[in-house]
């Protein structure tokens, strides 16, 4: 039998998920990289979302250009 709290619970996973995603997307779009970074990096998290925003937020946001 599904509650209320079933569709409540698996809404607040899927946005717990696809938070570092989405500020992933934010930050990439908002700065500057050096070269082809900025398109590379877009497309990692685009096709291998979540896997893809944790590597931009562990070694990506070193290779953005600050100014």
């Amino acid at each position: 039998m599904i509650s209320l709290a079933d569709p409540i619970i698996i809404l607040f996973f899927l946005f717990l998920f696809s938070l570092p995603y989405i500020l992933a997307l934010i930050d990439i779009l908002r700065s500057d990289f050096v070269g082809n970074n900025k398109i590379v990096w877009l497309l990692a998290v685009i096709f291998v979302p979540f896997i893809g925003a944790v590597a931009y937020f562990s070694f990506g946001r070193q290779q953005k250009i600050y100014g």
